[in-house]
């Protein structure tokens, strides 16, 4: 059998790529691709609300900037900021904080978030939002500019593990720093995080610690998997992996977190776990703990909860074709003036 320490450097390894992979490896589950087309037996397409639109105003993006983190010591990582032309600076705008922010906003990407904005705070279906995109930390004091779409090196480490660390961060750091040129809500229902595998459960996690400050979360194919598990030794106490908050959430009390789940049936499935089926699991404890509080008459807040699973593998691509839909029922009971 392949040590841990070997499988989980193989592994990384993998993820370290860019998410491209040629058609003809669609059929294998394991594939990573952002090609838009078919995969599997499903063909998901960037939609009109995906696309520049001829006639809607254009956000600015600003960036790259680069940030060195105090709370996550030993790292430099680049963000963006975009800027709906709606925003006047007169009130706070909402925010949405997308983890990967290279790929959230690559212009041929499956995603292409500043295009769905433009187009959604247009028409009045969101709020007026401010995204902020980051990329990972990568270790040391540059950032390599030969990374492009690739993962930082401290990407796991970051994104993988439970704790509230990466919420400080945000909280303690890139919200201030943004927030000196602009002004941010500091309601928490008006402020939604999001991301793609990793970045997903990483969203999660920021919502799950500080729900004071961010209630609303965006996780497609996230990876509710084993990959931040590190076993006891040599003294250290074992730390847990994102396998565990289906645990979590079952024996806590509900919290008040609007979450979208997006997954594919052909998603990994790896010896760090079985991606669709960890998802599966997070939706099932979402409402576990939901029909149990309501069963106890218990008071306070459930989860409120959609999901979508359609037949990728893991990919961007079906939750970019959606990633309109999502923002529009995120931001549905929210004041859109």
């Amino acid at each position: 059998m392949m040590p841990v320490r070997l499988a989980l450097a193989c592994f990384l390894l993998f993820c370290g790529t860019p998410l491209t992979f040629s058609q003809n490896q669609n059929s294998n589950p394991a594939a990573r691709t952002n090609d838009p087309g078919v995969i599997g037996n499903a063909q998901y397409k960037l939609g009109p609300d995906s696309l520049p639109q001829e006639g809607v105003p254009k956000g600015k993006v600003e960036g790259p900037f680069l940030f060195h983190s105090k709370i996550i010591t030993n790292t430099v990582r680049q963000y963006w900021v975009y800027v709906p032309t709606q925003y006047t600076g007169e009130k706070p705008a909402c925010v949405l904080v997308f983890q990967d922010g290279q790929r959230a906003l690559n212009t041929n990407g499956p995603i292409r978030i500043n295009n769905v904005l433009d187009n959604l705070i247009a028409k009045k279906e969101i709020p007026v939002t401010i995204g902020i995109f980051i990329t990972p930390g990568h270790r040391g004091e540059e950032y390599p500019a030969t990374l492009g779409m690739n993962n930082p090196n401290n990407r796991a480490q970051e994104y993988d593990a439970l704790g509230d660390t990466y919420a400080r961060f945000l909280i303690e750091e890139m919200l201030p720093e943004v927030g000196k040129k602009y002004k941010l809500t500091d309601d928490p229902e008006g402020r939604a995080i999001g991301g793609t595998s990793s970045g997903a459960i990483c969203a999660f996690t920021v919502a799950w610690e500080r729900p004071d400050a961010f209630r609303k979360v965006i996780s497609c194919i996230g990876s509710y998997v084993s990959i931040g598990y590190r076993p006891a030794q040599d003294g250290r106490p074992m730390v847990p992996g994102g396998d565990l908050y289906p645990t979590l959430i079952r024996r806590a009390a509900p919290k008040p977190i609007t979450i979208f789940l997006q997954d594919g049936r052909n998603d990994l499935d790896n010896l760090f776990g079985n991606w669709f089926l960890a998802n599966q699991e997070m939706l099932a404890a979402l409402e576990f703990a939901n029909r149990t509080a309501d069963r106890r008459g218990t008071e306070g807040p459930r989860y409120r909860i959609k999901h979508e699973w359609g037949e990728g593998n893991h990919s961007d691509n079906h939750g970019g074709a959606i990633m309109p839909d999502i923002l529009r029922w995120m931001w549905k009971d929210y004041p859109k003036n």
